[in-house]
């Protein structure tokens, strides 16, 4: 049928509206296909409006509807302006991998590694309390609010703490809370696509600080607070993505001076705290924060499932005033039955072995991966192994464009993500992001031949990186 209908949409694409296209007959001896095939063929080209059956007469090109009540909507392109930047790069990271593919790219877990039975029991027993329905405090449950501020370290109390629906959203209020538009937000480089997404749809000036296999250099830091004036530095200090590493115990002090001296905020993005793989995470830097400079965010959604949207954002002071008020705007409450279950599940013997096995099963994913490229292509092992999250940062060749050969993977049936879209201004290096947890270990062998294809095809041209 498949043929069928590809011959048809061509014939169709090819003459005009209202053509006549071969009959049922003429179409059955071209592709020795039976009647019932064609006429099925035809029967779903012209549900989707490529063709039209008339009975009696024939198989036509469809003629587009003359009608005077269609909108017309062009005057929204004048009215709206210049697209956000930063939209293609965020559909191309949640886009769904399409059949048969192997994905290498993503941000949540494989459906296998998520603790699906626990967190549906937990929302059954959540669902199943009336009070859970009813409107509680705007900045979410207190017990649930109690466990994010316990989870920081002591820094934080549970009153300096707001639910959100999800770590984006947290992020998002945060970047707009503590900053107004034209101000200027330091980031990492290379840093997480959704910070850079967001900060620019807040009207923000992002301007990168150069990180290494230790994190964030002290002393560029330092040298782009002075430079910029900046009072907010978004920084993911354990397994960042997209590079994986985590910011090493003699700077921590060092970037913690940096941001006092400077009278700003850093936004700790702590999204790993569940994904360490290897030895023990240290201490979120908000454990150690006395004067409240640090402003923390960690979710649920990474570590347990994508569905699980419910998030923690906290400061001390007036800063967490604004963040609390930021959220109420936003969306009043998250809902009680999310959050009474995301309480459930996190209390709950579930969630230790979850984040046991879990940790077993990444650290066997990761090591498959690795695996596969030192057999088949070594130049993309990472310089350095990430102790834990979910991704490789895997160099590529000197020139290659990432860009082109993520595509050239796609057709090769690999998913994976080009590394330019991670940084805030232009890249020293062209590289990939590669995913090892949203495919099972046995697949990544194969994953990773079909990448040294789309290498090494002739298909992926060198440019100038820009």
């Amino acid at each position: 049928m498949a043929r069928v209908i590809q011959d048809l949409r061509g014939l169709a694409a090819v003459a005009g509206p209202g053509a006549r296209l071969p009959s049922v007959r003429e179409l059955t001896a071209r592709h020795q296909a039976s009647p019932v095939t064609v006429a099925e063929a035809i029967r779903q080209l012209a549900a989707q409006g490529v063709i039209e059956a008339r009975p009696g007469k024939g198989t036509f090109v469809a003629v587009p509807p003359d009608d005077p009540g269609v909108p017309d909507l062009s005057w929204q392109t004048v009215a709206l302006g210049m697209r956000p930047p930063g939209d293609d790069e965020m559909q191309a990271l949640m886009a769904l991998p399409p059949p048969g593919a192997i994905p290498l790219s993503g941000g949540y877990l494989d459906p296998d590694l998520q603790p699906a039975a626990a967190l549906g029991a937990a929302l059954t027993r959540a669902a199943r309390q009336p009070a859970s329905w009813q409107r509680g405090p705007v900045e979410g449950r207190e017990d649930l609010r109690a466990w994010f501020a316990r989870e920081a370290g002591a820094g934080l109390r549970a009153d300096d703490m707001v639910i959100c629906p999800g770590g984006q959203a947290g992020l998002a209020t945060a970047l707009r809370a503590l900053t107004g538009p034209g101000d200027t937000v330091l980031v990492e480089s290379p840093t997480y696509l959704g910070a850079l997404a967001a900060a620019r749809a807040a009207g923000l000036r992002v301007v990168p600080v150069p990180a290494d296999a230790d994190g964030v250099r002290p002393d560029q830091l330092a040298a782009a607070f002075a430079r910029t004036g900046a009072r907010l530095f978004y920084c993911q200090p354990l397994y960042a993505n997209p590079h994986g590493a985590t910011l090493a115990g003699h700077r921590r002090a060092e970037v913690a001076e940096a941001v006092r001296a400077a009278g700003a905020f850093l936004l700790e993005d702590d999204y790993a705290r569940d994904l360490t793989i290897d030895g023990e995470a240290p201490p979120p830097l908000a454990a150690d924060d006395p004067d409240g400079h640090i402003v923390y965010l960690r979710s649920l959604t990474k570590s347990a499932a994508p569905g699980l949207r419910v998030a923690a954002i906290g400061a001390r002071g007036p800063a967490g005033a604004r963040l609390r008020a930021a959220r109420l705007l936003d969306d009043f409450f998250v809902a009680g039955p999310m959050q009474l279950a995301a309480l459930d599940f996190v209390t709950s013997p579930a969630w230790t072995r979850h984040r046991r096995a879990l940790r077993t099963a990444l650290r066997e994913r990761r090591d498959a991966l690795l695996a596969a490229l030192r057999r088949h292509l070594p130049e993309l092992v990472p310089h350095a192994v990430p102790r834990g999250g979910l991704h490789l940062w895997a160099p590529l060749p000197d020139g290659t464009d990432d860009v082109a050969l993520a595509t050239a993977a796609a057709a090769e049936g690999v998913i994976v993500f080009p590394g330019r879209p991670w940084y805030a201004a232009e890249p020293p290096a062209p590289h990939l992001r590669l995913t090892f947890a949203a495919a099972p270990p046995t697949h990544h062998d194969e994953a990773v031949t079909r990448l040294a294809r789309a290498l090494g095809h002739g298909r992926v041209p060198t440019t100038r990186l820009s």
